[in-house]
């Protein structure tokens, strides 16, 4: 329900829905929970991997292996906390 969670750390190969798509319909219901930022977790590093992030909708692309201080950054970012 809306304010359980700050962020979702969203990996992008999943095996029943990309991430991609989790994100489209995230941001398709309309509502308060709609809005929660949407930072992309994967091992998918180019360019374009970026761009489609950005476009499905998330806020953030972070590639594998995460760095810590990226993440941290982010989160300030995109949290009110």
């Amino acid at each position: 329900k809306p304010g359980d969670f700050d962020a979702i750390l969203m990996d992008i190969q999943m095996p029943n829905m990309d991430g991609y798509e989790a994100t489209r319909q995230i941001r398709a219901l309309g509502t308060e929970i709609s809005k929660i930022p949407i930072i992309a977790m994967t091992a998918n590093a180019f360019k374009e991997d970026r761009i489609a992030a950005l476009e499905s909708g998330m806020n953030e692309h972070l590639a594998k292996p995460i760095q810590i201080e990226r993440l941290l950054e982010a989160l300030a970012k995109f949290t009110k906390k």
